[in-house]
């Protein structure tokens, strides 16, 4: 197996064992959710799970390359919404491998209160200076055009805050981006059960911020989320 071919199954893999650890955490159980992975040969196609496939049953074999222009390789069918949100980040950002959103049991309604991510936990350090806030009432993304208005709002941050809609996060690597929507959806959630609590300084966040980052310790909770939630990475294919 050549270096591309190799990058490819990996990225695939992680896309699977993400859809596995969402339905484990309950998300997704309507279908509303995605996750991508831009295909490290064709950059302009990415990878997204064939649609009705319930993400609990997620595998290798049942993701899909897209085209540029939202057909299939294969002419199996995806979710259009996907595309629309999925395909303008990917193309706006050549540094994100991955994007990935659904609707949670906090980031979903946190989202609706139109709040600022606040340095309150350790966890919120993560995206401290790396978020940004899409601030429009078009909840149902019926076309690209409001996919590049999400991508425009997003710029350069690794995660957003999709207003009366969710979550939304981006990557280097699959397991970053999974690993950075797990943790984004417990900073929600502390941020909506501790109401006004006190953040850190921003001297102190960074710090934290970039010691989290330096470790790469979202890579190595996507290890941790696989063994609690998936267990044999391997029946994904």
């Amino acid at each position: 197996m050549d270096a591309i071919e190799e990058e490819r199954l990996k990225r695939k893999r992680e896309v699977a064992l993400g859809y596995r650890i969402f339905a484990s955490l309950r998300w997704g159980d309507l279908g509303d959710g995605h996750i991508t992975a831009r295909d490290p040969e064709l950059e302009d196609h990415m990878w997204l799970l064939r649609y009705p496939c319930g993400f609990e049953r997620a595998t290798v074999d049942d993701l899909v390359l897209v085209r540029p222009d939202g057909t299939t390789t294969c002419g199996r069918e995806i979710n259009m919404t996907a595309y629309n949100i999925h395909h303008p980040i990917h193309e706006a950002r050549a540094d994100v491998v991955s994007v990935a959103h659904t609707h949670t049991p906090w980031g979903t309604p946190f989202s609706a209160t139109g709040r600022p991510i606040e340095a309150i936990t350790q966890e919120a350090c993560t995206f401290h200076d790396r978020w940004a806030f899409f601030d429009d009432e078009e909840v149902q993304i019926l076309n690209r055009d409001g996919g590049a208005r999400i991508a425009d709002a997003l710029g350069d941050n690794q995660v957003g805050i999709l207003r009366s809609h969710g979550l939304i996060t981006t990557g280097r690597s699959v397991a970053e981006t999974i690993a950075g929507f797990v943790t984004l959806e417990r900073v929600t959630e502390a941020l909506m059960k501790a109401g006004t609590g006190h953040a850190i300084s921003d001297d102190a966040a960074r710090i934290a911020r970039d010691d989290l980052v330096r470790h790469r310790s979202l890579e190595t909770a996507f290890d941790f989320l696989v063994q609690r939630h998936v267990g044999d990475p391997t029946v994904v294919g």
